[in-house]
């Protein structure tokens, strides 16, 4: 009887052992395909993110606030729906976005007219090129007394940026309203105070500020002349079209550019960028917004 009693614990305890295996058994399965399976969804989520990374590119652009920010503001959405995503630098000179734009801070500009572009390029030896022309800024001259281009008594001040390649543009407009005459033998676009041959109302021409001070001067130099840059102008309130004195026409040769290093002259995202730029929506946005003001060109440069 006490054998077949310790047989019968034997086999209990070996039923019991083998109970507990398999439970263990299903435990560690269970635990292995929860890792398993958690694996798969972290590398299917890591494969997603890689691939949206690799999908979206993204462009560092550098702009004077108006209209330029603005502009590349508006053509931001369409970007995104490229693949790019559009950084946008904003500036209030002249100068820095060209230095950003040659130490590779900035993959493009858009700010300057062409013969500035080709000014500063000559003078530091930057490797640019223009990708392509957006719009033109029509430059105005403008005065807080004097009315009328018939009222501007002798001896004027007329003051104007120390910008070098503004200066041929200034003097061009001057010429068209019969104030001053240029020597013939001199590109307008390149021509300086120095080649004015006739100033019959003495005008004194002072290029001693810089443009984005020029509406300050407009206020604070009642009696003076002031030419200043359309982009400066809108920022400050004043409207080419209703607020200046003499402005000059649509047809005008400074038109604005992005430029980028020689280098990236064939980048498919900037490109694009140019290629959004220049479509109809944006040139449409240009038109409306600014009412004339701001002139779109569609690609001319």
């Amino acid at each position: 009887m006490k054998k077949l009693l310790s047989l019968l614990l034997v086999a209990f305890l070996v039923l019991v052992l083998a109970a507990c295996g398999t439970a263990d058994d299903e435990n560690n399965t269970s635990a292995g395909d929860t890792d398993e399976n958690a694996t798969e969804t972290e590398g299917t989520e890591a494969t997603d993110e890689n691939t949206e990374a690799e999908e979206t590119v993204e462009i560092k652009v550098g702009a004077t606030s108006v209209p330029h920010a603005e502009v590349l503001d508006e053509a931001k959405e369409l970007l995104a729906a490229e693949g790019i995503e559009l950084v946008i630098e904003e500036y209030q000179d002249y100068i820095l976005p060209n230095q950003d734009l040659s130490n590779g801070e900035l993959d493009a500009n858009y700010f300057q007219h062409i013969p500035y572009l080709e000014s500063q390029i000559a003078e530091f030896e930057y490797d640019f090129v223009n990708l392509g022309g957006i719009h033109v800024e029509p430059m105005g001259v403008y005065s807080t007394n004097i009315t009328s281009v018939e009222d501007i008594p002798e001896g004027t001040e007329v003051i104007i940026s120390r910008s070098v390649p503004d200066h041929g543009r200034i003097l061009a407009l001057f010429e068209s309203q019969g104030l001053i005459k240029l020597d013939e033998s001199v590109n307008k676009a390149e021509a300086t105070i120095d080649d004015i041959v006739e100033n019959e109302l003495n005008l004194e021409f002072s290029p001693d500020v810089d443009a984005a001070v020029l509406p300050e001067m407009y206020e604070r130099e009642e009696d003076a002349l002031v030419a200043i840059n359309t982009n400066y102008a809108i920022e400050a309130g004043l409207s080419p079209l209703d607020d200046s004195l003499f402005v000059e026409g649509a047809d005008s040769p400074y038109v604005n550019v992005i430029a980028v290093r020689s280098e990236d002259e064939n980048n498919e995202a900037l490109l694009k960028l140019v290629e959004v730029l220049q479509s109809e929506e944006i040139q449409n946005f240009i038109s409306e917004t600014y009412n004339g003001e701001v002139v779109a060109v569609g690609g001319e440069n």
